[in-house]
C-alpha cells in the first residue's frame, strides 16, 4: 500500500505532545531500559515494539474497563485498546528520535458495522513501515518487520474493509474524542469511530 505522509516536515513525527508525551518520566525510564540493550535503533524499535505488544495488555483481551489515550497513562497503567498502544509506542520511539506516524485500518467489527484499528508507522530507510502493537492471541500474530507488513488484521476489501493511506503526526480527533469521552471500556465501544 502507498502511504501518504500528511504533514511534510518530518520533524513533526519526532514532537511530544499531550498524547504523545515522551517527556514523562514514566515513558523515558522506559525507553531507557529498552535502549541499554539495543544494538542499533532498528533493535530498539523492535523490543519497543514487542514490549507495548507483549506486557501491555489488550484492554479487551483482559477485561480491563479501564481507559487509557495519553502514551505515559498506558505505560503506567499498563493497559488500552489498539489506539491507546499506537500512542505508547508512538512515544517510546520518538523518545529515541524514530519517526512515528499514526495510520488506520477501517475493519469488520462482525456484528454488520465497521470500526476503525490504529497502529503506526515507523520510518527506516527513507521509506515508512507500518507495525501493529495490538498484541497477539489466537488468530492474531502481528510481528515487527521491514520487510513485509505483519499486521494483526490483514484487510479484506470484498467485506468493506480499507487501510487508510494517511500518515498522521497526531492521532486522528475522531480517535481522540471517543478515548477521552469514555468513562470506561464498554462507554468506548459504543463511540468508537466506525470510519475516517
Amino acid at each position: 500500500m502507498q502511504t501518504i505522509q500528511q504533514t511534510p516536515d518530518l520533524s513533526a513525527y519526532l514532537a511530544a505532545s499531550e498524547v504523545v508525551d515522551h517527556e514523562h518520566p514514566a515513558v523515558r525510564e522506559l525507553a531507557a531500559e529498552l535502549a541499554s540493550t539495543a544494538e542499533d535503533s532498528y533493535d530498539y524499535a523492535r523490543a519497543a515494539f514487542e514490549y507495548v505488544r507483549d506486557a501491555i495488555p489488550h484492554s479487551q483481551d483482559a477485561d480491563d474497563p479501564r481507559v487509557t489515550w495519553r502514551a505515559s497513562d498506558v505505560i503506567r497503567l499498563r493497559t488500552g485498546i489498539c489506539y491507546a498502544k499506537a500512542h505508547a509506542l508512538a512515544a517510546l520511539l520518538r523518545a529515541e528520535d524514530i519517526p512515528t506516524a499514526f495510520c488506520y485500518q477501517r475493519l469488520d467489527d462482525d456484528r454488520g458495522g465497521f470500526v476503525v484499528h490504529g497502529l503506526v508507522a515507523v520510518r527506516f530507510n527513507g521509506a515508512w513501515h507500518r507495525q501493529d502493537p495490538r498484541g497477539n492471541k489466537p488468530g492474531v500474530d502481528a510481528r515487527f518487520s521491514l520487510t513485509r507488513e505483519r499486521l494483526a488484521f490483514p484487510v479484506d476489501a470484498s467485506r468493506g474493509e480499507r487501510d487508510y493511506p494517511e500518515l498522521h503526526a497526531e492521532p486522528h480527533p475522531a480517535v481522540l474524542a471517543a478515548l477521552r469521552g469514555a468513562r470506561d471500556r464498554a462507554g468506548l465501544w459504543r463511540t468508537l469511530p466506525a470510519e475516517l
